[in-house]
């Protein structure tokens, strides 16, 4: 007898392009059971893409390693417990914290995936609000805060970032950036390849600087190596050019443009040819090009803001955008108005910088946030606003922060830790309690981030595809019962009527606040999501200055101070490795989750890809031998692991992925020995910050050796 199947419309929340799913699932006699995935091609934005993480997204619901009850340490065992218990342990060892050394002696540290989960959009905010702790930390330091740094200073808001029309676009500039890979970042565009396709149909090109021949680099009309940690002085003299040239048509309410042309009038593409490996022709030719294309766009991503300049490379790319007149300007960079303006409403702050200071090396926070990169020695150092308990939710900054091994160390130190997450990792098995949410085949999800940065304006609905187990809670359900339970054990209370409103606040579901925030948008309804489950088309990018600006004065100042002031810091840095050093930069996969999904076998099948990459030229002279294991040493940390020689590497640059190094003890991973390797972040350095804080993950400085 035949097991009747049904058809359900899902959304992937596993990466930033939000492609729409369409599944087929069983209904067995032991419960549901997906058995196909794939892309919905009525989604108005996705169009049918799917991605190989897409096609595994039931094996996360189905996951044997998957955590589906509350556990606590007992000694070096973990036993299930219920969630009161779980949440009540919680609760008493954070507020223990708070009445016994004060308000920052809870630590927040906050994951990639709750950008990607409606309830920690909706209600984790409110819980570290209640929480009252400035020791707050996420995963945007070592991933984004250039981009947001930069958006603050000069669009007045920290999420308003300048998004590429790609679907119109006729010259498409890239650097540090792989979108074949990733299907863009901070620019949400499922289906990258078929919108490169239709770009180059059109007589469009794509030029592509990177130090590695990514994916993307490989189908570029041209593509240009480029020293880790260079690319400023790079997009730095092609904006000299444009001065040089008169080749500037900046819009009418920019201002400071004469202080942008001083700042840069010594970073002449010569100097920049010989720091950077670029030739002063290429960056002349192409600075022309752009500013001479009817419609183009500047994009960096990750490259380069996981640098020591990144916040002067995401400068240097909208003073590219903007002096070409290419911004607010169809085919080239829009911003997006999307059916819940999470910038216009101001439900996401404008962001500030340098209110406060981290205790021990007094770096400025972003956002209400201090740099990761300072975690380990806020635990480690004594003294009054230590960190003594520590909360991660969704995270695995062991994995995926500078000098990993010894933030796993620092942990151990706690008086208490609890964790939010499905997995017990590298991270969450140091801590005393974990508490498992829902996955997202069980609860509701709209995109409110990423339709903010979608290359098109849509909006979609996605209710759960199955009903939560008994018992189980939605993330924001956890989050609601830490904030109330660990309020009611403080021992300065908050005054009744705030308690009573927090409460109620946490307490509506985030179904409802989106209805809410649907209706105040008024560009389309719960009502009409419903209807039509695809997702409802708004349009295209269009232009929206200066109105849309944030700023106070609906000007942009082009000159920011704090970006200008860190020029000199990257003048003296300019630099070629010392003696047998090498430059070490990370690298995805199109299958790779970051930290996570590496025990599914769907996504570990085939060649592994684990090994440091390196040049033939740098193995030769070395005395290596290609698919050897070789020893990678930096400053903080010694890593083995196999190398590959590979002309994909620019000569004097090695790169290992980012994400791996599940071999420590105690992490629950069936699959873990299919993707042996290491952790890129045992090597990278803490020290190593941009002037917003950011991690500095590329360009580290390894010497490479047979082991």
């Amino acid at each position: 007898m035949t097991t009747p199947q049904r058809t359900a419309l899902a959304a992937c929340n596993l990466c930033e392009a939000i492609c729409g799913l369409e599944l087929t699932i069983e209904d067995r006699p032991e419960g549901p059971k997906v058995v196909s995935i794939r892309g919905n091609a009525e989604d108005p934005l996705s169009r049918g893409h799917i991605c190989p993480k897409g096609v595994a997204l039931a094996d996360v619901y189905d996951d044997p390693d998957r955590l589906r009850r509350p556990v606590k340490r007992v000694g070096d065992d973990w036993v299930e417990i219920g969630w009161d218990e779980a949440l009540d342990l919680t609760a008493d060892g954070l507020s223990r914290a708070l009445n016994e050394h004060g308000r920052d002696a809870i630590g927040i540290y906050f994951g990639n995936p709750n950008a990607h989960s409606l309830g920690a959009q909706t209600h984790g905010s409110g819980m570290i609000r209640s929480l009252r702790t400035r020791n707050k930390f996420s995963a945007s330091s070592v991933d984004q805060i250039p981009h947001q740094f930069v958006a603050w200073q000069l669009f007045g808001h920290q999420l308003m970032i300048p998004i590429a029309d790609i679907d119109r676009t006729s010259y498409f500039l890239v650097f540090g950036a792989n979108p074949m890979a990733s299907n863009g970042s901070l620019m949400t565009t499922p289906d990258f390849p078929n919108r490169l396709r239709e770009l180059k149909k059109r007589g469009g090109r794509m030029v592509v600087f990177d130090p590695r021949r990514t994916e993307t680099a490989k189908v570029a009309d041209e593509h240009h190596f480029v020293h880790p940690g260079t690319d400023a002085v790079v997009l730095l003299a092609m904006v000299h050019v444009l001065f040089e040239e008169g080749l500037t048509t900046p819009p009418s309410y920019v201002r400071e443009i004469e202080s942008v042309r001083l700042a840069v009038a010594d970073f002449t593409p010569e100097y920049a040819a010989e720091a950077s490996g670029v030739p002063a022709d290429v960056i002349r030719r192409i600075a022309r090009e752009l500013a001479a294309a009817d419609g183009a766009a500047v994009y960096g991503r990750m490259g380069l803001s996981t640098q020591g300049f990144g916040s002067i490379c995401q400068w240097a790319i909208q003073c590219l955008n903007i002096l070409t007149g290419n911004f607010d300007k169809e085919g080239g960079v829009l911003f997006t108005e999307p059916a819940i303006d999470i910038v216009g409403k101001g439900i996401i702050g404008r962001g500030h910088f340098d209110i406060w200071r981290s205790r021990v090396r007094q770096a400025p926070e972003f956002g209400g946030e201090l740099p990761v990169s300072t975690l380990r020695e806020e635990i480690e150092t004594p003294g009054d606003g230590q960190i003594r308990a520590m909360l991660t939710v969704a995270g695995n900054p062991v994995l995926s922060t500078p000098d990993g091994k010894r933030l796993g160390d620092a942990f151990d130190g706690l008086d208490f830790m609890a964790a939010v997450d499905i997995y017990l990792n590298e991270t969450t098995r140091h801590a005393d309690v974990v508490l498992p949410p829902t996955t997202a085949l069980e609860r509701d999800q709209y995109d409110l981030v990423f339709h903010t940065f979608a290359v098109r304006n849509t909006a979609r609905f996605t209710p759960a595809v199955f009903e939560k187990p008994e018992g189980a809670l939605d993330d924001w359900e956890i989050f609601r019962e830490i904030a109330l339970r660990t309020a009611a054990r403080l021992d300065r209370k908050k005054p009744l009527r705030k308690a009573v409103t927090e409460r109620a606040r946490l307490s509506v579901s985030p179904r409802t606040l989106v209805t809410g925030l649907l209706l105040a948008g008024r560009r389309t309804t719960m009502r009409a999501l419903r209807a039509t489950p695809a997702g409802v088309d708004l349009g295209p990018l269009r232009p929206t200055m200066p109105g849309r600006l944030q700023t106070r004065d609906k000007l942009i100042h082009l000159a920011p101070d704090q970006v200008i002031a860190d020029l000199p810091r990257l003048r003296e840095s300019i630099a070629t490795p010392a003696g047998d050093e090498l430059l070490l930069i990370g690298r995805r996969h199109q299958s790779d989750n970051n930290s996570w999904m590496h025990n599914s076998v769907r996504l570990t099948r085939g060649k592994p890809r684990h090994q440091l990459l390196m040049h033939p030229d740098d193995l030769e002279a070395r005395g290596l031998i290609d698919g050897t294991s070789v020893r990678v040493a930096s400053r903080v940390g010694t890593v083995t692991t196999e190398v590959r020689a590979t002309d994909d590497m620019m000569p004097g640059v090695v790169s290992l992925p980012h994400g791996y190094g599940h071999q420590q003890d105690g992490v629950r991973m069936a699959n873990a020995s299919k993707v042996a390797g290491v952790s890129i972040n045992d090597l990278t350095d803490p020290e190593r910050l941009d002037v917003s804080g950011n991690a500095a993950l590329n360009g580290v400085p390894v010497t490479v050796v047979p082991v």
